[in-house]
């Protein structure tokens, strides 16, 4: 999750619901024995020459849907995977950035599950976070902070929305009713990634540009461990935990580790994706992860077992830049494709 930098503009919305069909996209050819793996497209209305900017998606047990913060449209693109229906949550306010001599139109851009009820949603552009109802599908309260939000975390045992803010390096602690800032956690590093654990108290986090990952008491708010990632130069980005196996998945740009928790960090099992790794789901019911490689242009599903060990299971053909796919209850993957307005979905039969 990379940050943009700079401002010209500041603009806001209203709210609308659409539609949009799913166009099937042919599969590669399978042996019979092989499980087919069902590509289709869905379109995202709003975008721009350079399509629709995302980066976290969100999917939703509680509704069945899948969340998606699209950035420059000004709205959070809510999916129904029942049936396929678009709804618009729209009014969040966007700004034109400026990095590296282009301009960029930036917004909502993350959403996390809040108490039953409320989803969170995060905006670079007001540097806000907003309550929305997750049924009525309404923009709520908001609070806002004094440097750009990047991945957000509902912490249920505090009962507290955890943002990291990697411009300034730090996390910001807020308070889940109100949206009030509670407290602001420095680092030596920029904040990358995140997996709250409340059943252990703890909240984990990567530092991108130290190559780390941090443990962090969710009550005292210290660092107890620290470990190496062994990603390189690029850093760990996204993370996921396993908390019945006491396993910290953690993505590299061109792999997924499995961290043991319990050992020190120990690196119990990795498994190569293709470049172009950034955020990627995990299934416990399923015992597999989910990775979209960007760069590669493909989606890579691998088990996990018991002691760390991943194993491919399949690897699916996508679109170059698709990326930070979500995974649905009966096996749907739903990924990012930005610059083409659109989210590419595969079936699996990994439910």
């Amino acid at each position: 999750m990379r940050h943009w930098l700079g401002a010209i503009a500041l603009t806001a919305c209203g709210s609308t619901s659409q539609t949009p069909a799913l166009a099937p996209v042919s599969s590669p050819a399978a042996p019979a024995s092989a499980p087919v793996y069902a590509t289709s497209k869905l379109a995202l209305p709003g975008g721009d020459a350079d399509g629709v900017g995302m980066d976290y998606l969100l999917y939703n047990p509680r509704t069945n849907s899948v969340w998606v913060p699209a950035g420059n449209s000004g709205a959070v693109d809510v999916v129904d995977v029942a049936s396929g229906k678009l709804t618009r949550v729209e009014g969040f306010p966007v700004r034109e950035m400026e990095r590296r001599g282009k301009k960029r139109v930036v917004g909502p851009s993350s959403a996390t599950l809040g108490a039953p009820g409320t989803v969170y949603v995060g905006n670079r552009a007001d540097s806000s976070v907003c309550a929305v109802d997750e049924v009525r599908l309404a923009k709520q309260s908001c609070g806002t902070l004094d440097s750009m939000p990047d991945g957000i975390a509902f912490v249920s045992s505090t009962q507290e929305v955890w943002v990291t803010t990697p411009r300034d390096k730090s996390i910001r602690i807020l308070d889940a009713a109100t949206l009030v800032q509670k407290a602001k956690l420095d680092f030596e590093g920029e904040p990358e990634g995140f997996a709250p654990a409340p059943s252990r108290g703890l909240f984990y986090t990567n530092l991108e540009d130290k190559d780390v990952t941090l443990a962090i008491d969710v009550a005292s708010h210290k660092t107890v461990a620290t470990w190496k990632s062994g990603c390189g130069e690029q850093g760990p980005h996204g993370l996921r935990l396993d908390d019945a196996d006491g396993l910290l998945l953690v993505a590299c740009s061109t792999r997924v580790e499995a961290m043991d928790i319990a050992h020190d960090g120990a690196i119990r099992g990795s498994v190569d994706t293709g470049d172009g790794v950034d955020d990627f789901d995990f299934s416990p019911t399923a015992h597999a992860i989910y990775v979209g490689a960007a760069r590669a242009g493909r989606l890579v599903i691998a088990s996990l077992d018991a002691h760390g060990a991943l194993a491919p299971l399949a690897t699916v053909p996508t679109a170059e830049g698709a990326r930070n796919g979500v995974v649905t209850a009966d096996g749907r993957v739903y990924l990012a494709h930005g610059k083409a307005s659109e989210l590419i979905v595969i079936a699996t039969p990994y439910k």
